[in-house]
């Protein structure tokens, strides 16, 4: 299960907070979420620090969503880890 929570912050753009597990389908809500936000040409970080879990499907997403310049906050050592590979 995963929890997506959409808060605006104090800088320019808005931050998806992850909780749980980003895999399955969990990757996709992931992927269309963070896409609408994108094309709406607002600039987009995730809030990582509550993510215990990344499927192989779910590490290439946010791997494609750094490369469009989206931030990542707040990620544990594990999933730091997971992304460099």
């Amino acid at each position: 299960m995963l929890k997506i929570e959409r808060s605006e912050s104090k800088n320019p753009g808005i931050t998806l907070r992850l909780e749980g597990r980003v895999i399955g389908p969990w990757v996709e809500e992931v992927r269309k979420v963070s896409e609408k936000i994108i094309a709406s040409g607002s600039t987009l970080a995730l809030d990582l620090s509550e993510v215990t879990f990344l499927d192989r499907e779910g590490i290439r997403l946010l791997q494609v969503l750094r490369q469009r310049q989206v931030t990542f906050l707040n990620s544990s050592v594990f999933v730091a880890e997971q992304l460099r590979s």
